[in-house]
């Protein structure tokens, strides 16, 4: 299967943001309230809410002041670090080799926001987007990046962002067609911006999103030289109790089927779920007062408690009667 991908032409970029609507009105996500900074740069990062965005950055080129537009949103890696430290196998590679968000797995730690050089997954409040219901687990924060439109692909349909731009900055395409356009166009662009260049070529793995870009890689917020480093390893007693009576229960499997071990830092990493609390009433299956003792703890509780309270107002009402007492003497 021939490996689709897109192509960031900034020099084409005139930061209309349809990108951005789009991708908010496919997936239907929420607003966020912003302030005013100064800038038409807007939302100022990424977020749960935010997968996509046109990053605003005023430089100098030819003596002139110019605005350099760069789209920032999940750039797909094909060693990619979020999938790298993810220690509940919810990041992962799809058929097509994008990385995908498995919420349904996502403890919330916060790893893939943490490490990502590209600063791309956000964690946000699950069902952020009705495409994406969550579950299993409770309500919590889950995390977010552009998926590349995995259910438009499935039906032969292209990615939102990609679909919308009017002069074809974004483009998609035959990834290894994208390449040899992309370094024709930066061989046309040298001419004028001679420090243009070609990312994501050969950047951890080869990077689903390719950039023609003027600038160094820096001037338009991207890493230099990203690569999978060195990280602290999950301690597998910090996960949560829903996750590992989901595991124990079978309502997930341990280890994705599709998934690969090779993916992971921690690839046989399991918690250990502690033992289930027995039934309130069995805890006194011992007493002689039988299935009578919750009852009975319960109203000693209740009684423990107003005992105390009628104490204290008691106790209140007679400091209150001794300070007017007091005053009556004073005056």
């Amino acid at each position: 299967m021939n490996k689709k991908g897109m192509l960031i032409d900034v020099s084409k970029c005139i930061a209309c943001r349809g990108c951005q609507i789009a991708c908010k009105q496919w997936w239907k996500l929420p607003s966020v309230l912003t302030i005013n900074r100064g800038t038409h740069e807007n939302p100022p990062i990424l977020s749960f809410a935010t997968w996509n965005r046109i990053q605003f950055n005023e430089i100098e080129h030819n003596g002139k002041r110019k605005w350099l537009f760069t789209r920032k949103a999940c750039v797909h890696c094909s060693k990619a670090v979020c999938v790298w430290v993810c220690p509940s196998y919810a990041r992962a590679y799809n058929d097509l080799g994008y990385v995908t968000v498995d919420q349904e797995r996502c403890i919330g730690c916060g790893r893939c926001e943490e490490y990502c050089p590209f600063e791309v997954p956000k964690l946000g409040k699950h069902g952020a987007s009705p495409r994406i219901p969550v579950k299993l687990g409770p309500p919590r924060l889950v995390s977010y990046s552009c998926t590349f439109c995995e259910d438009r692909l499935g039906d032969g349909l292209t990615p939102a962002c990609a679909k919308t731009c009017p002069t074809e900055a974004i483009r998609f395409g035959e990834l290894d067609d994208l390449v040899v356009l992309g370094q024709a166009r930066v061989n046309v662009l040298k001419a004028s911006y001679p420090k243009a260049n070609l990312y994501g070529k050969k950047e951890l793995g080869g990077l689903k999103v390719v950039y023609v870009l003027t600038e160094e890689p820096s001037i338009h917020g991207l890493p230099e030289n990203p690569q999978i480093g060195t990280y602290p390893e999950f301690v597998k007693t910090t996960f949560p109790r829903w996750y590992a009576m989901a595991l124990t229960e079978g309502n997930l499997p341990v280890f994705p089927s599709r998934a690969r071990r090779e993916w992971y830092m921690q690839a046989d990493l399991a918690p250990t779920p502690s033992p289930k609390e027995p039934p309130w009433a069995a805890r006194f299956a011992g007493s002689k007062l039988g299935r009578w003792a919750p009852l009975l703890w319960g109203w000693l509780g209740v009684g423990v408690i107003g005992g105390a309270t009628a104490l204290w107002w008691s106790i209140r009402r007679r400091n209150k009667m001794g300070e007017e007492k007091q005053r009556d003497r004073e005056s």
